[in-house]
């Protein structure tokens, strides 16, 4: 059995829109676009608050940039790290560096005034290892605790002579007539001898002298090339030191030295050159 409806109410169905696909993509596209003028809306008319670290341009300028950090050679201590500087009695009187495998040596001093060449990774003292070598300092491995140690630069510095005043006319006469003298020359032998310190055992057990330029002097003191001092009036020879204050007692005196030459001592007596 059907329905039968008036004309009145068929006629209200007919202005009612009917749903189809097409109306809710309209409907969606319709939605979209309103979205999408609201956010342009608040994007236009809306204020600008800060977001995150927010800073003025100001404020930027005045930050001032990084000091660059290095190595200064000059002041080693400054902004470089915790350098502990060792406080044992020891003295670097030299050093070899191998940067390509990482190793070297180095000449110390120990307490008891002899001088050995260590490695790094031996023991210096007990309880005290080398563990690197630098062009001018080695650090030890003291019980754990790094620490450093550098070149012996402890000789005093040689007072400036202030300029003297310039002469007067009145002075002149007595400055021609009595001239100061002339400075005693250096010895030769401390030019022409080169010194060059032997190692055994890691120790010092003397110093190998050979000539250089002409070789007057070193031949006037009765050396020889080759020649071992390992003593210099009665002491043993630990150093080059020792050597070279033998060429500077040379000008003015004459010292007793023994020297090995040969596989035997020969003492002999360096008297001034004539």
């Amino acid at each position: 059995m059907r329905i039968a409806l008036d004309p009145r109410a068929r006629r209200l169905l007919r202005r009612v829109p009917r749903t189809t696909v097409y109306t809710a993509l309209e409907l969606a596209l319709l939605s979209l676009l309103a979205i999408q003028g609201a956010r342009l809306a608040w994007t236009i008319f809306a204020p600008v608050d800060p977001v995150g670290d927010w800073r003025t341009a100001d404020s930027l300028r005045r930050v001032a940039p990084a000091a660059p950090v290095g190595f200064d050679p000059f002041f080693r201590l400054v902004g470089g790290g915790t350098a502990v500087v060792t406080a044992l009695n020891l003295k670097l009187f030299g050093v070899r560096e191998d940067r390509a495998s990482g190793r070297g040596s180095a000449i110390v001093a120990l307490p008891d005034g002899t001088q050995r060449s260590f490695a790094v990774g031996e023991e210096i003292m007990p309880g005290v290892k080398l563990s690197a070598v630098g062009f001018d300092s080695i650090t030890i491995d003291r019980a754990g605790t790094p620490e450093q140690l550098f070149l012996d630069q402890s000789t005093p510095a040689t007072d400036a002579t202030p300029p003297a005043p310039a002469p007067t006319a009145a002075s002149t006469t007595q400055i021609f007539a009595t001239p100061e003298p002339a400075p005693p020359p250096p010895s030769p032998a401390a030019n022409q001898i080169q010194y060059q310190p032997r190692l055994e055992g890691g120790k010092v057990t003397g110093v190998t002298v050979n000539p250089q330029g002409n070789g007057e002097a070193f031949r006037a003191a009765g050396l020889q090339p080759g020649d071992v001092i390992v003593s210099v009036n009665g002491q043993r020879v630990t150093g080059a030191e020792q050597a070279r204050a033998l060429a500077n007692q040379v000008r003015d005196s004459q010292v007793s030295v023994e020297v090995e030459r040969g596989g035997q001592n020969v003492p002999l007596t360096v008297r001034a050159p004539q």
